[in-house]
């Protein structure tokens, strides 16, 4: 018994111990991010940005490839020679070397239509890796907020389920004392098992959207992280007339498809230039025992038969594509941008709404209810229905916030709007 109660001192004292040492640490593993925090984070972090990047190196190295010259052709040919007449006719002979150099001359139009193709292909990745970098600035701001949201609901369903508690106990104590029916503690039991429920389910709700948005960031952040941002925070932007005129210059997608209209361009002209015939510079160096020399031509190849009118199609075509999808995809993007904005307006007109009264109805109707109930004068019923009224508004009222925040989001990823001062290219 002795040994034993040594054994839990023992254990008593290594926690009182460890105490000091591991409360400054759990501190230090506690983070607090901003919104803007929050995206540089999960810029710099998530795969999916460091794949775009890489398909930017590949673009510029594919320019090097085009601006790189053809490489000469050599071909050297040695052998002996029999002879089939005397010496006297044919002279001494023995070995015999021929040496051919050729270099192609390639054409300066199908060469800077070339190189130009290609550098517009740089461009288009980089806008690709905006564009990358804009939708998932974007996922990142909502997925903030809707963690903000589910932590409020949470917070909601807490106090709700507080009050349950507190009005079951009050009725416990009527019901003992005989001053109220039995039924009446059943159904407020039954009242505090629905908002424990609903209380477990907002907080799982809120894991859920922690996991999300560190599932972003690649797992940069830590899980006990807090976000130092608030439903309410302000929203504000240009008017929607300038909006709509920018949208337009520095859309990545816009951009993207405007750089790859340019390629395909190029690649018409470069297809075109290929039908010029080709110019090769011959050499050809001829030895043996008596005799040496020295032959310079020209090679010409003339595209007589085929003039490549396949491959000139191919890429008119290709051009055509590009310039529809372009075209649709300018009108696509300014009525995201109409919808985003009506959203935003119709989600401000609601938080206004709720904030300008109604809550506050809401809540004074509840403390009546409340007093009522405690001195005597209402049921039950009647805490209950103000304080269901109460949680809907409430609720209302965060999806609202929320509703907005987002559209604000989605305006900001049309615009390309995000911390792009972080990054070095």
């Amino acid at each position: 018994m002795q040994t034993m109660q040594t054994f839990l001192l023992r254990q008593f004292l290594f926690c009182l111990f460890l105490v000091p040492l591991t409360t400054p640490l759990s501190a230090q593993q506690l983070s607090t991010w901003t919104i803007m925090e929050l995206q540089k984070l999960g810029l710099q972090a998530n795969g999916l940005v460091q794949a775009a990047r890489s398909q930017i190196d590949m673009a510029e190295a594919d320019v090097i490839s085009a601006r790189a010259f053809p490489n000469p052709k050599v071909s050297v040919e040695a052998g002996p020679q029999s002879k089939r007449l005397p010496a006297s006719v044919t002279g001494p002979s023995d070995n015999q070397r021929e040496v051919k150099v050729s270099q192609p001359i390639e054409n300066p139009f199908l060469r800077s239509a070339r190189i130009g193709s290609a550098e517009a292909l740089v461009e288009a990745r980089q806008a690709n890796l905006n564009q990358v970098r804009a939708d998932l600035a974007a996922q990142l701001r909502i997925r903030a907020y809707e963690l903000l949201l589910r932590q409020e609901e949470a917070q909601m369903e807490t106090s709700i389920y507080d009050l349950m508690k507190e009005i079951y106990r009050r009725i416990k104590v009527s019901v003992d004392v005989g001053e109220t029916a039995r039924f009446e503690l059943i159904r407020a039991e039954t009242e505090v098992l629905s908002a424990e429920n609903r209380m477990e389910a907002a907080m799982l709700n809120a894991e859920r959207a922690r996991v999300a948005l560190i599932q972003l960031t690649a797992g940069a952040l830590q899980s006990n992280f807090t976000i130092n941002a608030s439903l309410s925070d302000p929203v504000e932007f240009p008017p929607l007339e300038q909006l709509r005129q920018e949208i337009v210059q520095v859309n990545p997608d816009i951009q993207r498809l405007e750089a790859e209209q340019d390629s395909a361009n190029l690649r018409i002209d470069q297809q075109k230039a290929s039908v010029l015939p080709s110019v090769s510079v011959l050499f050809t160096n001829f030895q043996d025992r008596q005799f040496m020399s020295n032959t310079a031509g020209v090679s010409l190849e003339i595209p007589l038969f085929y003039r490549r009118r396949g491959e000139i199609d191919n890429a008119i075509y290709d051009s055509a594509r590009i310039r529809n999808t372009l075209d649709y995809r300018r009108f696509e993007i300014g009525q995201q941008l109409e919808s985003a904005w009506q959203a935003k307006e119709i989600a401000r007109r609601r938080v206004e709404m709720f904030e300008g009264g109604i809550v506050t109805e809401a809540e004074l109707a509840l403390n009546i209810a409340q007093t009522a109930y405690r001195l005597g004068e209402r049921g039950f019923i009647e805490v209950l229905d103000t304080q269901r009224v109460l949680r809907g508004v409430l609720g209302d009222l965060l999806q609202a916030r929320f509703e907005l925040q987002s559209a604000a989001a989605e305006i900001d990823r049309l615009r390309a709007h995000y911390p792009k001062e972080h990054f070095i290219e």
